[in-house]
């Protein structure tokens, strides 16, 4: 899952990306309210992590300008513990979550999952198709309950496809969700990890749930869909 951190202020943002890339997301950080504003109505992102006080363009601003696009990717808004006002104007405007400042970064990670879960539609925090499970918490993969260690692009890959279970995933979608803005889009690394992804979910087994859709795509789906 890809997510924008729209923060300003360095350390900050390098913290809350460097625990989002342990936990397997792809991260892109922008600094500037205006340019945050134009990557999220631009980009396809599964979450955004806004800072209230930007330069440029106010985060509040920048919210509205999103909403106003109808992009209706989940907003969690990062203020002050004395902006009481600015967390109820976000999330008047269009926020679907706050933080306040100094957070955990165990409760940031939480929020996260809980806004991408929301989003997608999964009522539980596991994933499962068939005997195939996913548990976003621990990262534990397993199959008929045997565990499959996984890289963390696999993982990611794996994720993005199986909260989309049943849909026909395009190489474009996959390389928005899965990898960053420094991805190139002209190799043939998406076919890579996803032949990876089979030789470990697939491979021996009598039915295969990770399918090719000629000339569109790829899909994961239960034996009998």
């Amino acid at each position: 899952m890809r997510i924008l951190i729209v923060e300003d202020e360095p350390k900050v943002a390098s913290f809350i990306r460097r625990a989002l890339e342990e936990e397997s997301y792809a991260v892109d950080v922008c600094p500037d309210g205006v340019q945050g504003r134009d990557l999220a109505c631009e980009v396809n992102y599964d979450l955004i992590i806004l800072d209230l006080m930007l330069p440029n363009l106010p985060g509040l601003e920048v919210l509205k300008g999103i909403r106003a696009q109808k992009v209706k990717t989940p907003i969690l808004i990062l203020t002050a513990r004395s902006e009481i006002d600015q967390r109820v104007k976000g999330l008047d405007a269009g926020a679907d979550d706050y933080l306040t400042k100094p957070f955990a970064i165990e409760e940031l990670l939480a929020r996260a999952r809980a806004l991408l879960r929301r989003a997608s539609g999964v009522t539980s925090g596991i994933l499962q198709i068939d005997d195939l499970i996913l548990n976003p918490i621990t990262h534990e993969v397993t199959r008929d309950g045997q565990r499959i260690e996984l890289t963390s692009k696999e993982y990611a890959l794996l994720e993005y496809m199986m909260r989309n279970a049943g849909r026909v995933l395009t190489r474009p979608m996959i390389s928005e969700h899965v990898w960053d803005l420094d991805f190139d889009t002209f190799t043939n690394v998406i076919d890579v990890y996803i032949s990876y992804l089979r030789n470990k979910i697939d491979k021996g087994r009598k039915h295969h749930l990770i399918h090719t859709v000629r000339g569109s795509g790829y899909t994961i789906k239960a034996a009998d869909a």
